[in-house]
């Protein structure tokens, strides 16, 4: 990015240091625990597991006087971690964040397929525009007559069907909630059953599926139409992440909607038809809730917390409708083209060129989509520039090796052990890609940022993976 210097806010090294603080007697990863004896190593002073719990009373920046690696010796160990034996080719970019100083480069001005690595930049964008403290909210609103509700979307995904949980993100809002104070409402008006029900969900436009999407990748449940209010992210059930998926959203909660009125005491007539909130019109009797009067609501976790989740569990269906989102607070057309241009609009201002990047949706599951290792380096560093910033929360959603998301079962062989815990990065897997795009703290606490993508793997990414784990692991003893 041409810096060489900038300061870096101990809201940085704090962040850094979430992925090496396990307290002792947290339920380790195998990674962590070897049968060999021999396969301990010591640990450097900067990676020491904390041997209590405690306050940090305060923190001071990064210390510019800690060594760099030494790139020589460092190129030599990561082009030989990159070997692959079979087809496909790697490229890697690395910089000291403190300094901005290019630390090892491979082909990483090359654009390639990133997968799920482009999940950052819709996590960027998505925080910059929306507001990490913003919340999504559902409503139910009065229609035409007293006896008609309309239940609007308002952009979350993670509905649950039961009660409200203000502890998870997952299910923060729930409907459960929703129709206890729906029918207190109507109580109070004095409006008993039965019901009818409506839908709207025009905050969304165009196509429910990306054209770029393929038809298989839709069957297996990687990803599904996308409406601007979801169950369990746009799933069956929370802990169903494969097969398949509701095909209509915005239907799914409204009858799961009509079920929990139904148990709230409110009678519905079963039929839910579709239509944006009706105008009040001037025959309204008095004290009668006029057309379109909200009667309850439920909101979401925070756009940080839901950016966060998205990146940690590598959600494609979160990660479309942030896009969304974006695109409706810019006053774009909310469609997939729309979010696209909103992502790659805001992505520019905050100072990465998009001129070499190609993206063709949000979530990394379209083809067509390429971005270069440096390119995401250079957005990672201006999130690490200052960690408390909006963009910044997106960090706190990076998985950390061996232990934490789409990492949690991985850096377990020797020679990627001692990346685990310590490595915290975004992982992409598609049929012939692997990426990881992250920091780590090395063996003389310098921050590193890197990004390693791997592209045309004929055997697939699962066998390429350990590739991208033993280079990102030769940084942490570096």
């Amino acid at each position: 990015m041409g810096r060489t210097s900038k300061v870096v806010t101990s809201g940085l090294l704090i962040c850094a240091l979430a992925a090496v603080s396990v307290p002792v007697g947290l339920q380790l990863a195998p990674a962590f625990l070897p049968h060999d004896p021999a396969a301990v190593a010591v640990v450097p002073a900067a990676q020491e597991l904390p041997t209590e719990l405690g306050e940090v009373a305060a923190v001071t920046p990064l210390v510019s006087t800690a060594p760099l690696p030494d790139t020589a010796a460092l190129a030599g160990e990561l082009k030989k971690a990159l070997t692959y034996d079979g087809a496909g080719t790697f490229g890697m970019y690395v910089a000291d964040a403190l300094t901005g100083q290019e630390i090892f480069s491979q082909a990483a001005e090359t654009a390639k397929t990133p997968a799920s690595n482009l999940k950052l930049l819709t996590a960027g964008a998505a925080l910059k525009t929306l507001g990490a403290e913003t919340r999504f909210t559902t409503t139910v609103v009065s229609g035409a007559t007293p006896t008609e509700l309309v239940l609007r979307a308002g952009g979350d995904a993670m509905l649950a069907a039961g009660d409200s949980d203000a502890t998870s993100t997952m299910g923060h809002a729930g409907l459960a909630t929703l129709a206890q104070e729906t029918a207190k409402a109507l109580s109070a008006a004095g409006v008993s059953g039965p019901v009818t029900l409506s839908i709207d969900d025009t905050l969304f436009t165009g196509s429910a599926l990306n054209p770029k999407w393929s038809r298989e990748d839709v069957d297996a449940g990687e990803i599904a139409p996308i409406f601007p209010m979801a169950l369990n992210a746009g799933r069956v059930a929370p802990g169903v992440l494969t097969g398949a998926r509701p095909q209509d959203s915005a239907v799914a909660v409204a009858e799961a909607f009509a079920a929990a009125l139904e148990s709230a005491g409110v009678s519905t007539n079963g039929a839910i038809t579709r239509g944006s909130v009706p105008v009040a019109e001037a025959s309204t009797a008095p004290g009668q809730a006029q057309p379109g009067t909200v009667l309850a609501s439920v909101s979401s976790a925070t756009v940080a917390e839901q950016t966060q989740f998205m990146l940690e569990e590598s959600d494609n269906y979160v990660a479309e409708v942030l896009a969304r989102m974006t695109a409706v607070k810019l006053g774009l057309d909310a469609s997939n083209a729309g979010a696209v241009a909103a992502v790659r609009q805001v992505v520019a201002e905050l100072g990465l060129p998009m001129d070499d990047i190609v993206t063709t949706d949000n979530s990394g599951l379209a083809t067509g989509n390429l971005m270069s290792p440096k390119n995401f380096v250079d957005l990672l560093t201006l999130m690490l520039e200052d960690s408390s910033s909006d963009i910044g929360q997106a960090l706190q959603g990076l998985p950390i090796a061996g232990l934490t998301g789409s990492l949690s079962g991985r850096f377990t062989s020797a020679s990627q052990l001692p990346g685990a815990g310590l490595v915290r990065a975004k992982t992409g897997s598609l049929n012939q890609v692997t990426s990881l795009s992250g920091y780590v703290i090395n063996s003389d606490g310098r921050l590193l940022v890197f990004s390693i993508l791997g592209n045309g793997l004929t055997d697939g990414a699962a066998v390429a993976r350990p590739v991208v784990d033993a280079a990102a692991a030769v940084l942490a003893q570096s």
